[in-house]
């Protein structure tokens, strides 16, 4: 192997290093939601409505990282896609932000559940 051929190399895995770390980072990033208010519901069927809304999970976010719903107010953590909410009537419900804005319910499991709120306005 070459001079020029071995720098190419060692210059290639760290390029490569960086950006798996970059992802970790991301993924570990504190981040927050954007404010105004979360519709939640379950997805319908084919013989009926194709959202179904459950007003009892509906919320607002209000700044940085605080919540209001209909039974109080609390905060949440998110960190890359996922949210947690940490106090308040939503403590310990856990949320996975898509790429769409969509936040969808993370079961005991991890698992994604049926659940679903997405943005309606401020």
């Amino acid at each position: 192997m070459t001079h020029k051929t071995a720098l190419l190399a060692a210059c290639g895995l760290a390029l490569f290093g960086a950006q798996a770390a970059h992802a970790d980072d991301a993924r570990d990033r504190i981040g927050t939601l954007p404010q105004g208010r979360y519709e939640c519901g379950l997805p319908g069927d084919a013989t009926g409505r194709a959202w179904v809304v459950d007003p009892a999970y509906n919320f607002t976010i209000s700044s940085a990282s605080r919540y209001i719903s209909a039974e109080g107010k609390g905060t949440y953590l998110m960190t890359g896609r996922d949210v947690i909410f940490t106090r308040g009537p939503m403590k310990n419900m856990r949320m996975r932000r898509h790429a769409s804005g969509l936040l969808q319910q993370v079961n005991a499991e991890g698992e994604l559940g049926r659940l679903r709120c997405h943005r309606v306005g401020d």
